[in-house]
């Protein structure tokens, strides 16, 4: 981990995409329009796939109302790094993949002086062995097993297996061989205590974390306007199941998961029934671009050899709404410095009513069950553009 970070902490976040056991009747693979077609150009607008049409769900925990961090908020599994996540003992866990490029997760071909800080440091001049791809992932399978009780990983016997396969492996099991539900529970309960025996699980059960089922997805930092003094820059990674996994909450801080297709969380958050922060808006509107599971799976395994933009979100305060506003954006910095996202109050007209041809990548934030995505440029690194649903209103009295 990086102690030397002055205004972030680092993370890692889990998005978990699971198959229904029973698919809808009927269902067939769709493929997201490309970059440059009608759909794409027009801000990326389309109608919100109704939830029939997905064959998966999505998975989200009610994080406590005691939290420090984005209480009663909706999240995917996720937390802070550890220590241990970096710990040179995880060489020996993954002795067979030392001489593998990124411990057999392969190349990605986005270039060094573009990668996000928290990918390209080099590990090594902050005391680590492990490169931070890994670290991350680590991270987000521990902080994914605290929470919800979902352990991500493979045997010991399947090991030559994940040697060939590398990030080219099927989609992921839950189903670890040779462990009872009892003998997980206990060490579910040591790792919520002490971070450092999750590690300690691997090696006494000989377990790897399934770090090649996880995917590169995005890199989001906190805004200083931020929901509490906490401010993370977080890895998103995405991971299919083939089936859905029995989920537990931590009841500490995790007190619900919450399985639904993204169209029902968007609509739900809408209907002011549960709040979700805007990442999690951002991402999940843009898996609506996938109600196929095998075709969110194959995009998302072959797009994470592409890289993946830092996200920090610059926020310009209006008199009845405020406005995050993301790199590709007309109003975006050129440059950003130490971490002092500026919070800014603008009159700027086109704020408002933007013209057709002013580059826009932000998110109008109504107040906080409403908000609305104007995007009209064209994704880095092979992503998608998201889904835009309609607001119910444009006027932000009428939802507080």
């Amino acid at each position: 981990m990086n102690t030397t970070l002055r205004h972030w902490k680092e993370a890692a976040t889990l998005i978990l995409a699971a198959g229904r056991r029973l698919a809808p009747a009927g269902l067939t693979s769709r493929t997201p329009e490309a970059p440059g077609s009608p759909l794409a150009s027009s801000c990326g607008r389309s109608h919100l796939p109704h939830k029939s049409a997905f064959d998966y769900d999505v998975l989200l925990l009610k994080r406590s109302s005691k939290s420090g961090f984005m209480p009663n908020a909706y999240v995917f599994p996720g937390g802070k790094v550890d220590s241990s996540d970096f710990s040179s003992e995880w060489l020996d866990i993954f002795k067979s993949f030392r001489d593998s490029p990124r411990f057999g997760l392969g190349s990605v071909t986005q270039p060094a002086e573009s990668r996000p800080p928290m990918f390209a440091t080099d590990r090594l001049h902050l005391g680590s062995p492990v490169p931070g791809e890994v670290a991350f992932r680590i991270c987000a399978l521990r902080e994914t097993f605290e929470e919800c009780g979902v352990l991500l990983a493979v045997s010991k016997q399947e090991e030559k297996g994940m040697l060939l396969k590398g990030i080219e492996a099927t989609r992921a099991t839950c189903e670890v061989s040779g462990l009872c539900s009892s003998e997980l529970s206990r060490w579910r309960t040591l790792v919520l205590q002490d971070s450092s025996n999750f590690l300690r699980m691997c090696r006494e059960l000989q377990l790897l974390p399934n770090i090649w089922a996880l995917h590169e997805w995005s890199n989001w930092l906190t805004p200083v306007a931020g929901y509490s003094a906490a401010r993370f820059d977080t890895a998103f990674f995405i991971c299919c199941l083939n089936e859905t996994p029995q989920t537990l909450q931590d009841e500490r801080e995790i007190v619900r998961c919450q399985w639904s297709t993204p169209s029902e969380v968007l609509q739900s958050y809408q209907a002011q029934e549960y709040w979700i922060a805007p990442p999690q808006f951002y991402e999940l509107s843009r898996m609506c671009r996938f109600p196929s599971l095998n075709d969110l799976h194959n995009f998302s395994s072959q797009r994470a050899t592409e890289g993946c933009e830092h996200w920090l979100p610059v926020v310009i305060v209006e008199d009845k709404h405020h406005i995050s506003v993301l790199p590709g954006d007309k109003l975006y910095p050129p440059s950003k410095t130490s971490g002092k996202t500026l919070v800014e109050t603008s009159t700027d007209p086109q704020l408002e009513e933007p013209q057709d041809n002013s580059s826009l990548h932000r998110m109008v934030i109504l107040n906080p069950y409403s908000t609305n995505l104007q995007i009209n440029i064209k994704p880095k690194y092979n992503h998608l553009l998201p889904v835009i649903m309609p607001t119910l209103t444009d006027d932000p009295q009428s939802q507080l």
